[in-house]
């Protein structure tokens, strides 16, 4: 997995990739990734169900 940094109009934006030939990595930017931080648990349990 690979970890990118970029710029949307003018906001920082980071870019995650399953690997370097990702077509349609996951980005988002500030507002985004403090929304994932308040609800990771939440997020997590999500991730693990079946």
């Amino acid at each position: 997995m690979g970890v990118d940094y970029g710029e949307f109009k003018g906001h920082k934006m980071i870019i995650l990739k399953k690997d370097d030939n990702d077509q349609y990595p996951f980005q988002f930017g500030k507002a985004k990734a403090k929304l994932i931080v308040e609800h990771f648990d939440l997020i997590k349990k999500f991730a693990d169900e079946e």
